[in-house]
């Protein structure tokens, strides 16, 4: 698998540079569009083509911030598609009372939608705060394996938070 970061010549980081993202992105969509390779060989048309869907992939992954951080994990093999991940019952009994607010919400109740609404905000700065400066500072060589493991745990209390916040909207 290409390594998105090193395709966009930037550091590995959660919170990468978008300005320079976006010059790298026009940059290498100008090297690497296939239309440039009408005349070369198939080789090289098919290699064009295939850097050129990394590219674009790079650009919309780099545009979220929760893939980000699931790619910055996965490049540490720290988190793989479809786990299992167990989190702490604590965390999970508050998201089941949550969960069920919304359940039980009554669409048109637009003051209880907006408590759940606040609820869900106020929780998720909770799980942010305690890794809000490893994000924020990460340095690739330099964060530990412990503090990634805090982010991992955080990515899938995110994602748990998400789905309930789905549910509200719908």
């Amino acid at each position: 698998m290409m390594n998105y970061f090193e395709l966009y010549k930037i550091p590995i980081s959660f919170t990468p540079n978008l300005p320079e993202i976006k010059k790298q992105f026009f940059a290498l969509s100008r090297q690497y569009h296939p239309d440039f390779f009408g005349s070369a060989d198939e080789a090289k048309k098919k290699e064009a083509l295939e850097i050129s869907a990394q590219v674009n992939k790079a650009y919309k992954l780099f545009q979220s911030q929760d893939e980000i951080i699931k790619y910055v994990l996965q490049l540490h093999h720290l988190i793989e598609e479809e786990e299992k991940y167990v989190l702490p019952p604590q965390f999970l009994m508050e998201v089941m009372e949550l969960n069920e607010a919304v359940m039980e919400l009554d669409k048109n109740n637009l003051k209880e939608k907006t408590t759940i609404q606040q609820s869900l905000i106020q929780f998720q700065q909770e799980i942010y705060a305690p890794i809000e400066k490893i994000i924020r500072h990460y340095q690739e060589g330099i964060t530990t394996q412990e503090e990634l493991l805090q982010v991992k745990a955080y990515y899938y209390k995110k994602k748990y938070l998400d789905k309930i916040s789905q549910g509200l909207h719908e």
